[in-house]
């Protein structure tokens, strides 16, 4: 069982307009929604690789009771999230259909307390004992420590689970300190962490900090990997266009998928690239197109060298 981690879930909701003008009224052609937070969407994208996942996190109000409905339909996903009294945040995705453009609404999410915090870690230390990895993704909502990551990497290393981890800023700051099995940043969290706006130097200054690997998403270009056992980039084929929500997290998905099945790393980040891609490609935001996925695996390009012994 792989276990992901979602403190700040959320119910998405993606409407589509024929086109967005600030400051007008707009008719919605099409709503779509379904249970959101980073790492619900790693779980959802494991799931369809065939992976059995369980989702943790927060789930408080009538948001957070549709956000569980639309997860127990979810096939291969476990439900473990943890009620509190606050309502789960909502994002809206605005699809523009004449430009492709999306702009995001993100709601701040729910105010967690000392007590939910502390209930929240009690079921996660109960989790960890079957889990083959854990995914640590998001925000964290408000109340929750800002070294919330770092303490649930030192209890999945004492477990002896591998750990992903996906936030920014501080969090991201205190968690790579924690030393987790691989950290996936964007360029920008990257440069923040590190004050380098060099993915490569970026990436080695992150392992010096703690993080056993580091996996840069450089857009469009593709992902650049700097392991103990050599360094990648894998590009897609070709530039895509399209809905890139969900685009980061169907890649951290392909690579903790790759690390469980103990997969080389060109495979595992051609995987990660060609699910990003086909998460582009598909015409809900945060689902991921099969067909394209797999006619783009064979065509990710991945260069690179091993470290020597």
């Amino acid at each position: 069982m792989i276990l992901t981690v979602t403190l700040n879930t959320a119910l998405d909701l993606t409407y589509r307009v024929p086109a967005l003008t600030p400051h007008a009224s707009h008719r919605i052609t099409e709503v779509t929604e379904r249970p959101g937070g980073k790492g619900v969407n790693v779980a959802r994208v494991l799931a369809a690789l065939g992976h059995e996942v369980t989702v943790t996190g927060f789930t408080g109000g009538a948001t957070g009771r549709t956000v569980q409905d639309l997860l127990t339909a979810t096939p291969g996903l476990v439900d473990a999230l943890v009620p509190v009294a606050g309502p789960t945040r909502r994002t809206i995705a605005l699809v523009d259909d004449r430009t492709g453009d999306t702009t995001q609404l993100n709601e701040p999410g729910p105010t967690i307390t000392p007590a939910e915090w502390s209930a929240f870690q009690e079921a996660y230390e109960d989790l960890l004992a079957p889990a083959s990895a854990v995914a640590l993704c998001g925000s964290l909502p408000p109340g929750v420590p800002v070294g919330a990551y770092a303490g649930l990497i030192r209890l999945a290393k004492a477990a002896g689970v591998p750990v992903l981890l996906d936030t920014s800023g501080e969090p991201l700051r205190r968690g790579v300190a924690a030393r987790p099995d691989l950290v996936k940043p964007n360029t920008e969290e990257l440069a923040e962490l590190t004050g380098s706006h060099d993915p490569l130097r970026g990436a080695q200054d992150a392992r010096r900090r703690g993080a056993r690997s580091v996996v840069a998403s450089l857009g469009t270009n593709g992902l650049l990997a700097v392991t103990p056992e050599g360094r990648w980039h894998a590009t897609p084929p070709a530039r895509l266009h399209g809905n890139p929500t969900g685009a980061g997290d169907s890649a951290a998905a392909g690579l903790l998928s790759g690390l469980t099945e103990q997969l080389p790393w060109p495979q595992r980040l051609a995987r990660a690239v060609a699910l990003s891609a086909a998460t582009v490609l598909a015409p809900v935001a945060g689902e991921f197109d099969r067909g394209a996925y797999e006619e783009l695996l064979g065509r990710v390009a991945v260069t690179g060298e091993v470290s020597a012994a």
